[in-house]
């Protein structure tokens, strides 16, 4: 017993820096750390503290955690509950179409509705609270502005000062996003593709207060408004009864470019969306009049490592559009992949992060596709994906070869690898990838 101590007091812990405290980040250094004293963990956000900002002041996305990410956050003791207690369980989806018509879909596994900053304060809680400063410490308004993969340095910079600082590391994870500055620094390595697309819709946040009007919202449903324009509202229960979610538009909507005003904004509502307009009140479409548009860029890349020492993951290495809400869900993947990669090559770098990309490329090619083309923008072929979608849930319980459960099912039930779930639905995809004009090389 006393010499399995002393052997293991002589293995050196290895110093991993992690940029980005969003959900992947966070999640990765959950899984490092309770792998014993291997691993020391630094993470370093270019943002402010989260636990210090109010969800009003965001402009993400409400995240959906579907089976796949709430299976890599059940791979930690009581991370999965400490996530639920901050979220909303949703059994179900409403589709309020116009003229009042509405269509439910319900859920085999409920999903849990969460505010991004919510989730990540979950994480990071419960990170300070199982670990001291010996084995993880976190660092706030601190932007990467360098990599020297050579020198195998990276290099921040304090928001309030204009001094650069630099930092060793055994192990540089750039869980930093889609503008990742840690996968910047692979275009300089030699034979890095890096393919950057704006996806075709962009977004302002909304947030909804307690419905306490004559309109009555199920509690436990995503719900989703389309008009007869291009613009859709997507909101989601939060744990207070007030809802958080999104206007999704056609980029350079004349229309709502034209919103300028408060009362001609809720005009608009009131024409195109009567039911959620009654939820709003003045307040809300004046500071949504004040937010700015947000797009979503879309990245595609040959590889996710540079030599044995930088991995990126989650948006920093295959960002993809939110229209499935998949993308949290394959970073908190990403997580449990390379925990499992760890594993399975005793913790050699060397093994373990060239074999992250050779596994995980197919699965975020396919992600990329399916979240660009899983759903038509024309309103005819919408029609199509209700009819098939209903024909599916019926037909695939006694024909499953023949008649396979469309994307947005699959995705938000099971843990299919992303690659099989393209490959059954390839015919549906490139329908529709057709029909919207799109061109995935």
């Amino acid at each position: 017993m006393i010499q399995n101590l002393i052997e293991i007091s002589k293995v050196k812990m290895e110093k991993v820096i992690i940029v980005g405290s969003g959900p992947s980040g966070l999640l990765l250094a959950h899984y490092l750390l309770r792998r014993g004293n291997r691993y020391q963990v630094e993470i370093y956000e270019r943002l402010g503290d989260p636990r210090l900002a109010a969800p009003s002041n965001t402009r993400s996305f409400p995240i959906s955690l579907s089976t796949r990410g709430k299976n890599a956050l059940r791979k930690i003791d009581g991370l999965l509950e400490a996530v639920e207690a901050k979220g909303a369980k949703m059994q179900s989806s409403i589709l309020h179409q116009p003229k009042g018509k509405q269509s439910l879909l319900s859920f085999k596994t409920p999903l849990i509705a969460i505010d991004r900053i919510r989730l990540t304060n979950a994480l990071l809680s419960e990170l300070i609270e199982k670990y001291d400063s010996s084995q993880f410490n976190i660092h706030f308004d601190c932007q990467c502005t360098q990599v020297d993969l050579k020198a195998r340095q990276v290099k921040f910079q304090k928001q309030d000062s204009a001094e650069e600082f630099a930092v060793d590391c055994d192990l540089l994870i750039g869980a930093d996003g889609a503008r990742s500055a840690v996968r910047n620094s692979f275009l300089n390595a030699g034979r890095f593709e890096l393919e950057q697309k704006y996806f075709r819709d962009d977004y302002k946040s909304l947030y909804l207060p307690k419905d306490k009007n004559e309109t009555e919202l199920q509690p436990d449903c995503i719900h989703v408004w389309v008009s007869n324009s291009d613009s859709r509202i997507i909101a989601v229960p939060q744990p207070d009864g007030s809802w958080s979610g999104t206007i999704i538009f056609e980029r350079d909507s004349d229309e709502i470019l034209g919103l300028t005003t408060v009362d001609r904004a809720r005009e608009f509502f009131d024409r195109n969306f009567p039911e959620a307009s009654k939820l709003m009140p003045n307040e809300e479409i004046e500071a949504l009049l004040e937010r700015p548009i947000a797009s979503v860029l879309t990245i595609r890349c040959n590889r996710y490592h540079y030599e044995d020492w930088v991995l990126i993951m989650g948006d920093a290495a295959h960002g993809v559009s939110p229209s499935l809400g998949q993308g949290c869900n394959a970073a908190l993947e990403d997580a449990a992949i390379l925990d499992a990669l760890l594993d399975e090559y005793e913790d050699n770098l060397a093994e373990a992060l060239p074999e992250f990309t050779a596994r995980r490329l197919a699965d975020a090619r396919a992600l990329w596709e399916l979240s660009d083309n899983a759903f038509p923008s024309s309103k005819l072929l919408f029609m199509e994906f209700l009819l098939r979608r209903a024909v599916a849930k019926t037909m695939n319980k006694f024909f499953p070869q023949w008649f396979p459960l469309l994307p947005s099912d699959l995705l938000r039930d099971t843990t299919i690898p992303y690659a099989e779930v393209l490959k059954l639905n390839r015919g549906w995809v490139s329908k529709v990838k057709k029909a919207n004009g799109v061109l995935n090389v």
